[in-house]
């Protein structure tokens, strides 16, 4: 039997590295300045007030989307964070979330939009994402550490390329599954394609694209342990210490405090997207309890003409 030659894969991938941390040096300092810069911002905001000022504004949250029970569970489960001496860990890991799943956010939903108005680019798009989700997330460090060094940066990097994808196929996914009688009536009446898709179509997806962004969101904070290992700051390098040192109780108290925080942003999360979803039932609703469909159908589509 003929033996099968030898593919050495690697070299040209290490090589690649290589140039590039060569050539764009300065790019991924700038970048790495940049990061710095929000997350000691987001950090500042979080613990320049005193942990019960903070604490306060959370079970406020709760309470503005009408969660009482989320309210208790964030009241009892921050002072048990602090009770534990986590505060500032804590915060440090919300830290690296909302930059590393906003900037998620902010490149994934614009990319879903643009995938669901052009084949081409979702045929393109589509494998990327499956890439992304498939590959070990120990792959994405890799090359982060080699461009940005050890450190908080190349966890936010990891995390940020880690949770694009389901911003990306929710809102994709939204948009393609509105109505297209919809669509097309608002064609029929002279809206312009920016008017349907701010009006229309964004609208009625809103509840698939507010998933996307729970999804990105809890992603990113599943990420926390995983970028502790390069050295960022946090709950993940509380975990991670007590890993290395065989320290049951500081691992378990790192690991308690990852998921009481999991669970707020989850039901806080989740919860906003809550009234936008009752408020359009209800509007659906009303024309058929009124049997007369057609004339609230037509005044919609007149306001999207105006």
């Amino acid at each position: 039997m003929p033996e099968i030659p030898t593919i050495d894969l690697g070299a040209p991938v290490s090589d690649s590295v290589d140039w590039l941390t060569e050539h764009l040096g300065p790019l991924f300092d700038a970048i790495t300045d940049v990061m710095l810069f929000l997350l000691n911002t987001v950090l500042a905001v979080l613990t320049a007030p005193h942990a019960f000022v903070v604490t306060a504004v959370f079970v406020g949250l709760a309470l503005l989307v009408r969660k009482p029970g989320l309210a208790l569970f964030a009241l009892a489960a921050f002072i048990l964070i602090q009770a534990m001496d986590l505060w500032i860990q804590a915060m440090q890991t919300l830290a690296v979330v909302v930059v590393a799943a906003g900037i998620a956010v902010l490149v994934g939903i614009p990319l879903g939009i643009w995938a669901s108005r052009r084949r081409d680019v979702s045929s393109v798009v589509r494998p990327l994402l499956d890439l992304m989700q498939t590959l070990p997330v120990f792959v994405y460090l890799i090359p982060a550490v080699f461009f940005f060094g050890v450190g908080v940066v190349p966890g936010v990097v990891a995390t940020i390329v880690f949770a694009i994808p389901p911003a990306v196929r929710l809102t994709e996914l939204g948009i393609r599954n509105v109505d297209g009688e919809v669509v097309e009536a608002a064609h029929a009446f002279g809206a312009r394609p920016a008017k349907i898709l701010r009006e229309v179509q964004v609208p009625l997806a809103m509840p698939s694209i507010m998933a996307g962004i729970n999804q990105t969101i809890m992603l990113a904070l599943s990420m926390v342990v995983i970028a502790g290992m390069v050295g960022a700051d946090g709950l993940g390098s509380v975990v991670v210490r007590g890993i290395s040192t065989l320290d049951v109780g500081a691992g378990f108290e790192g690991g308690l405090a990852v998921v009481l925080l999991a669970i707020y942003i989850d039901r806080l999360s989740t919860a906003l997207a809550a009234p936008r979803r009752r408020r359009r039932t209800t509007r659906l609703s009303t024309p058929a309890a009124t049997s007369t469909p057609v004339l609230d159908v037509t005044d919609t589509k007149k306001e999207l003409v105006r």
